[in-house]
């Protein structure tokens, strides 16, 4: 994964029980009496904001209120109606540019209610306390191939199997969860969260999930609409783009970065550079730079090229990043990557374009990690719109009987949240077309 730059990027930086002190839980869950008075804040408005800001429509102030009265499982049954990833969504859901930013609390006081530590604790406790709450329809004999076992697809295999259809998920890497498995930070998703929830969602049964095959490495979308009645496509984004500097081959991919570390049984094995600098402004780039940090990184740096204002990380993110101790610069972007260092150059926007002011500096940097987004790297030979595949509002692409969602398809934030959406409203649209209702 790392490239040395220097003999710089070395393991065990940090003690074991430091850097397990420092991967704990971002936000401890709630206990039942946490809950209740967290519940308690809530309006329970009628014309709820939240449920409008929510991607996946659930009914926030019926969850709270069954949380209020002491039926978590109830409140976690209304969230997962919706959301099949709830428990997950709860996690990482940037809950504070969405549900808890137009929460009347939020608005009146500058304190919203606690959205999604309530949705974790309903969803955590369900979980804990009973088998999966929903059941299988009747078989229809129909048969599904769905390809990428992230959040989109497993939304949507999830919800083709309640109705009664009999689904394949394929999934190119050795685990099924996507971003949830590989590319969320670990110190918000903890105890191996991700895996004990796919495991949880194949419990309603119908779903064979089958790992080792990508689109266009083992499977041909010709094929999967000849062998199955409908195709619904999950593959996200695989590509990453380059930053086209001299030096380029010395910056590592950051989801790879957060991959392994993911990945890693040993974390004191995990090599890390002393002075390393993510190039990037979104919330990849800040799981890198914090992550990196965690390990025992001495300096990092987050180099975005635009303001502040403009930094794709929420204002929650970027306080976390200076509170562990990540510099943030802004209006720079990289030119070069060598002999231990990188130079940036200062930007700014002229006659409405971003541009090089011609003034650069230059930072010590042994390990330098990109994040400046990901690109699609198999489309099947569908239709293509701004870099993904063009869908429509149920997820429908331009051939027929294939379906699309999450990060692939056009439209949309590249969120957790939104490609469970996603995912769910295909399945909708695939059961209505298989079925001729």
């Amino acid at each position: 994964m790392t490239t040395p730059m220097t003999p710089g990027i070395v393991s065990g930086r940090l003690a074991a029980d430091e850097i397990s002190r420092n991967f704990d839980d971002l936000h401890a869950p709630y206990d039942a009496h946490e809950a209740r008075v967290a519940a308690d804040r809530c309006y329970f408005c009628h014309d709820a904001p939240c449920m409008t800001a929510c991607p996946t429509s659930i009914d926030i102030p019926l969850f709270i209120r069954q949380i209020q009265t002491g039926t978590p499982e109830a409140a976690a049954k209304t969230i997962l109606t919706q959301n099949i990833l709830g428990g997950m969504c709860a996690r990482v859901c940037p809950t504070e540019t969405l549900c808890e930013e137009v929460c009347v609390r939020e608005v009146a006081e500058g304190k919203p209610v606690t959205i999604g530590r309530l949705q974790r604790y309903a969803t955590d406790t369900l979980m804990a306390r009973q088998g999966h709450p929903f059941a299988r329809a009747e078989a229809t004999g129909k048969t599904v191939a769905v390809v990428g076992a992230g959040p989109a697809g497993l939304a949507c295999a999830h919800r083709l199997a309640m109705k009664g259809h009999s689904v394949t998920l394929f999934e190119g890497r050795p685990k099924a969860g996507g971003l949830n498995e590989y590319g969320i930070a670990s110190y918000k998703s903890t105890d191996d969260f991700a895996a004990r929830e796919v495991a949880w969602l194949l419990e309603i049964g119908g779903i064979t999930v089958e790992t080792g095959k990508t689109l266009g490495d083992g499977l041909s979308l010709d094929g999967l609409k000849t062998d199955y009645d409908a195709v619904f496509l999950g593959v996200g984004l695989g590509g990453v783009n380059a930053l086209r500097i001299d030096g380029e081959e010395a910056a590592t991919a950051a989801v790879d970065f957060i991959a392994e570390l993911r990945q890693s049984d040993d974390l004191t094995m995990l090599p890390v550079g002393r002075n390393v600098v993510v190039i990037g402004g979104g919330m990849t780039a800040v799981d890198a730079a914090v992550q990196s940090k965690l390990l025992g990184a001495e300096s990092v740096t987050i180099a975005y090229r635009r303001s502040r204002d403009e930094m794709p990380a929420s204002t929650f993110e970027q306080g976390l990043a200076a509170a562990k101790g990540v510099r943030l610069l802004f209006n720079v972007m990289p030119v070069a990557i060598g002999d231990g260092a990188i130079t940036l150059e200062y930007t700014a926007t002229q006659n409405g374009k971003l541009a090089g002011t011609g003034e650069t500096m230059s930072l010590p940097a042994d390990q330098v990690f990109k994040a400046i987004g990901q690109t699609l790297t198999t489309d099947g030979g569908l239709v293509i719109e701004d870099g993904k595949i063009a869908v429509t509002d149920t997820g429908r692409t331009s051939a027929t009987g294939v379906w699309a969602g999450g990060d692939c398809a056009s439209g949309g934030e590249d969120l957790t949240v939104t490609a469970v959406a996603e995912g769910r409203d295909a399945a909708e649209d695939i059961h209505a077309v298989l079925m001729g209702v």
